[in-house]
């Protein structure tokens, strides 16, 4: 019965992994597209190429992520455990998705991590060890924090930028602009498979601890493969209703605007990743600068209806997602228990 749950683990994570690419691909082309810097196409075929290349460079970190993140009761309780974590998180993906809503993979699937052990609880097996601290670490603060700082920092950054373009013909601003940001959506793509590969391995690798098939001190090349490739393969499936809600919805920008924001996106993605392995959402982050670098107009040009919508739906995703997961949790807690 391992073997079977640990199955279902691999390809339900590896599910996981491709709607993350397919969800997130917004992130790195949608302002890009918007601003024709980029050709859909090609916007599309470039942020899955470094998606790919981040997230095989992502797993050099992964085993100390492991250790550091969350414990999982062993055999198939622990299996039990991801099965139900990956499904809500699954399930709360395509909803957004659906809707074309812009959400975080990441609180998605911490929060059913923490349903998911609760459920276990509940039934009398083991919790999910380190679940507080990774609630607070990887949920509220960058939920309250990354946001705010890429909010305040690309609409403070937009100042410098039009300050130095202020005697150049707008065509040529715009040019240059296009330019940079053709290498930004690239860089927030890389950002992205750091970020995000992480997450991808981190849950393969716990899966392979509690299967007692590692001994989580290594990763194995399959499982750096398996995320890297799922994220590339959603990410060139493209899914355009959550890019159509960033590029046209939430704001308007121009290249300079679009240029700064996804710039900024990129450096605190890189800076979160590699120097202080602190997981940052990039939706968040993206659609933080963007309403940021879009707010820094003489006119206002944002959806603040569609803004606190979104909003409210980031604070209720590790909510909504560890409800499902407790659901699937407690069904699944007969074959977890065999």
């Amino acid at each position: 019965m391992t073997a079977v749950i640990f199955g279902a683990v691999v390809l339900l994570t590896a599910a996981f992994a491709f709607l993350n690419g397919f969800r997130d691909v917004s992130n790195a082309v949608a302002l890009a597209v918007r601003t024709r810097a980029l050709t859909p196409s090609v916007a599309v075929i470039l942020a899955a190429f470094f998606n790919l290349l981040g997230a095989l460079l992502s797993a050099t970190v992964v085993v100390a992520i492991s250790h550091t993140w969350i414990h999982l009761p062993e055999g198939n309780g622990g299996l039990g455990i991801i099965l139900a974590a990956v499904t809500s998180a699954c399930a709360w993906g395509l909803l957004m998705w659906w809707h074309g809503m812009p959400s975080s993979s990441t609180h998605a699937l911490v929060g059913g991590l923490a349903g998911a052990g609760l459920a276990s609880l509940t039934v009398g097996g083991m919790g999910v060890g380190g679940v507080d601290r990774s609630l607070l670490v990887q949920v509220v603060l960058p939920l309250l924090l990354s946001p705010v700082v890429a909010y305040v920092s690309a609409y403070l950054l937009v100042f410098p930028a039009t300050f130095a373009a202020r005697h150049t013909q707008a065509n040529v601003v715009n040019q240059r602009y296009r330019r940079s940001q053709a290498i930004a959506a690239g860089a927030v793509a890389f950002g992205h498979g750091l970020q995000d590969g992480q997450r991808v391995s981190v849950v393969l690798l716990l899966a392979l601890v509690a299967a007692d098939y590692a001994d989580g001190d290594s990763i194995p090349a399959w499982v750096a493969l398996v995320s890297a490739v799922m994220i590339a393969a959603g990410t060139l499936c493209g899914g355009w209703r959550i890019s159509h809600t960033i590029g046209y919805k939430i704001t308007r920008v121009d290249p300079l605007r679009g240029s700064v924001a996804q710039t900024f996106s990129a450096i605190m993605l890189f800076v979160g990743a590699i120097a202080l392995q602190a997981p940052l959402s990039t939706t968040h982050t993206v659609t933080a600068s963007v309403l940021g670098a879009g707010e820094n107009q003489h006119f206002s040009v944002t959806n603040r209806k569609l803004v606190l919508k979104i909003l409210g739906l980031w604070v209720i995703t590790p909510a909504a997602t560890a409800a499902m997961a407790y659901v699937f949790a407690l069904a699944l807690s007969p074959l977890a228990s065999a």
